[in-house]
C-alpha cells in the first residue's frame, strides 16, 4: 500500500510536533537539483487526487498538522508539487487511511499498547509492508511474530529485502496472483510454469503381470 502511516505508541505521541518541525525543513525541488529531498508528484492529475485526500480528512475530523497544499518552488513554479504534509487524529474509518495516497502525506494513527499498534495494522486489508523502531528486543520480536505484513522492517524505515530475498507482499498488497513473486528464486518460479511428471520402467513384460492397482514403492 502507497501510503505512509506512523502509528504512535502511548506517549510517543507527543513527538509530533517534532516530527512536523523536522518535515518543514526538507527540500522540496526538482528532482535532479542538488540537496532535493522530495519531487513534484508525477501528474497534475495525481496533485488534484492527493489534495482531495487531505480535504477529506479536515472534514472527517483529522487534524492538518503539516500542510503542503500550494507550495512552489520558485524556479519551478508550475510544477506538480505538493509539500510534506502530516495528518494527525486519524482513524482507520477515515479516507486517508483507507486509500492509497501516492504522495508526500504523512498518516498518523495512535495506538494505547504495542498490541493495539499490530491489530491495527494487521486490520488493513493490504499487507505489503511495515516497520518498528524500537529499544526493546522483546517488543520487536512481538511485533515480527505477530504482523501479517509481508515485509517487516526492525528499525529500519523501509522494508524492502535484498535481491536474493522475494518481495513478499501479503493480503491487497499480493502482486502478479500470488506471494512472493519478485525476486531471487521465487522471481524466476514466477515466471515458470512447472510440470510434473512421474514415470515407472518396468524391467519385464508387464503385459504378463497381474494388475496392480496401488501406488508404486521404492524397493
Amino acid at each position: 500500500m502507497a501510503l505512509s502511516t506512523l502509528v504512535m505508541v502511548g506517549e510517543t505521541k507527543e513527538w509530533l510536533n517534532e516530527v512536523a518541525e523536522q518535515a518543514k525543513h526538507l527540500n522540496v525541488n526538482g528532482g535532479f537539483e542538488e540537496g532535493a529531498d522530495l519531487g513534484p508528484v508525477i501528474s497534475p492529475q495525481s496533485k488534484e487526487r492527493i489534495e482531495k485526500l487531505i480535504e477529506s480528512a479536515e472534514k472527517e475530523g483529522a487534524t492538518i498538522l503539516l500542510d503542503g497544499r500550494g507550495y512552489k518552488p520558485s524556479k519551478y513554479p508550475n510544477g506538480n508539487w505538493v509539500g510534506p504534509t502530516i495528518i494527525t487524529n486519524v482513524t482507520p474509518d477515515m479516507t486517508c487511511y483507507k486509500e492509497e495516497v501516492f504522495g508526500p502525506v504523512l498518516v498518523c494513527l495512535n495506538a494505547e499498547s504495542i498490541d493495539d499498534a499490530i491489530d491495527l495494522v494487521n486490520k488493513n486489508e493490504y499487507g505489503n509492508g511495515t516497520a518498528i523502531f524500537t529499544r526493546s528486543g522483546a517488543t520487536a520480536e512481538t511485533f515480527r511474530k505477530n504482523i501479517e505484513a509481508g515485509q517487516v522492517g526492525i528499525n529500519v524505515p523501509i522494508p524492502v529485502p535484498l535481491p536474493m530475498f522475494s518481495f513478499t507482499g501479503n493480503k491487497k498488497s499480493i502482486a502478479g496472483g500470488g506471494a512472493s513473486t519478485f525476486y531471487g528464486k521465487p522471481g524466476i518460479n514466477f515466471y515458470t510454469q512447472l510440470k510434473t511428471v512421474t514415470a515407472l520402467w518396468q524391467s519385464a513384460d508387464a503385459v504378463a503381470k497381474k494388475a496392480d492397482v496401488s501406488m508404486p514403492t521404492q524397493q
